[in-house]
């Protein structure tokens, strides 16, 4: 694995996030290095569909873009649902795509993607269920265990967070990708 040392990079999640699909790339860019950051709605600390506890270190309200190297969403249905409702999280999302930087989604983590309007002609993957929200949003839909296009890196389920992990150190490493824009 390439070395992030010096990399800031934070995950966004709220409770119910597929538990694996925040501690796992966690544990993986953690290892690499990284400074990891937890971003929420709130100020107190979110749980994972299976109970996981994470501390929150900065709230949404409070985020922006510009004071990270990259961006990482867990899925889970509630979690994602959620963030696409909340304004903030929406705008630091987009952010991270205005400034072409690096983001991790998988799962139902690309319902906030297509809340912030980043998607239009860009290819990748999500949980099957929601291929047409996705499509509907200008997506090019692929069910694969891992995408990559142009610095967006998007998996399935936890059963792809071993390729997701790999791809997401792999071009958090590469930095600002041109391609990566709204």
């Amino acid at each position: 694995m390439s070395t992030l040392t010096g990399k800031r990079v934070a995950f966004l999640a709220t409770d119910g996030f597929e538990d694996s699909e925040l501690t796992s790339p966690w544990g993986a860019l953690s290892e690499a290095g990284a400074e990891l950051v937890m971003i929420a709605p709130g100020s107190d600390p979110i749980a994972g569909k299976n109970g996981h506890e994470q501390p929150v270190d900065l709230t949404t309200s409070d985020a922006d873009a510009a004071d990270f190297d990259a961006l990482v969403l867990p899925g889970g249905v509630v979690n994602a649902d959620h963030l696409r409702m909340d304004a903030d999280a929406v705008r630091f999302a987009r952010d991270f795509f205005a400034q072409h930087k690096p983001v991790g989604a998988i799962c139902h983590a690309a319902w906030i993607l297509a809340e912030a309007d980043v998607l239009g002609g860009r290819k990748l993957t999500s949980y099957p269920s929601f291929r047409t929200d996705l499509v509907n949003a200008g997506a090019v839909w692929e069910d694969a265990e891992v995408i990559v296009d142009a610095g967006l890196v998007s998996s399935r389920t936890p059963d792809d967070l071993p390729a997701f992990n790999a791809k997401v150190v792999e071009e958090i490493g590469e930095g600002r990708h041109s391609g990566q824009t709204v």
